[in-house]
């Protein structure tokens, strides 16, 4: 990997209900890479779906790192599978390597957000990672609805998303290249 480092890493929180927060997160990426940076991906929540974005990071390797860290389906909110939380669990360790490891120069966690909301992993262990565990040239970059408000607070740029219109109210799906 290059040794190229970011002199000071921020926390940015990607929010909110409107479409773009993991276009936004990787639209990062691509110009942290364009720049000679190191991007490691991890998302959750989101698994064995061939989205747009893998492709990319197939080309972009090793420079660009994408793992996906769930199952294809969605996850019961109330009561979520105990498979989901192992998964949520696994991704969040991952984290906490592939940071404390300080090779990376930038981290996405992608719907870590919504992890957190639905009671996958606790708030407290991703404020631990972002305060404590995070090495100063690492930029954290954080997805998805519902980010608690103890993360907008330490967060260094929060972003919300806010869906004024979408195509989807009208019945037009995820379309290729554009959500997947």
């Amino acid at each position: 990997m290059g040794n190229k480092r970011l002199p000071q890493g921020m926390v940015q929180v990607y929010t909110g209900n409107g479409k773009g927060k993991t276009t936004a997160a990787l639209g990062l990426a691509c110009r942290a890479v364009g720049h000679g940076y190191t991007v490691f991906v991890i998302q959750f929540m989101k698994g064995n779906i061939e989205y747009g974005e893998l492709e990319t990071a197939r080309k972009l390797a090793p420079s660009l790192t994408i793992r996906q860290m769930g199952r294809e389906c969605f996850v019961n909110r109330e009561r979520p599978d105990p498979e989901d939380i192992r998964l949520a669990h696994e991704a969040l360790a991952l984290a906490k390597t592939v940071i404390a490891g300080g090779e990376y120069d930038m981290v996405i966690l992608d719907e870590i957000n919504v992890a957190m909301d639905f009671g996958l992993i606790k708030t407290q262990e991703v404020i631990q990672l972002m305060d404590e565990e995070r090495p100063a040239h690492v930029e954290l970059i954080l997805t998805g609805r519902y980010a608690p408000q103890e993360i907008v607070e330490r967060a260094d740029l929060v972003t919300d998303m806010v869906e004024v219109k979408h195509y989807y109210q009208r019945g037009i799906q995820s379309r290729e290249g554009i959500e997947k």
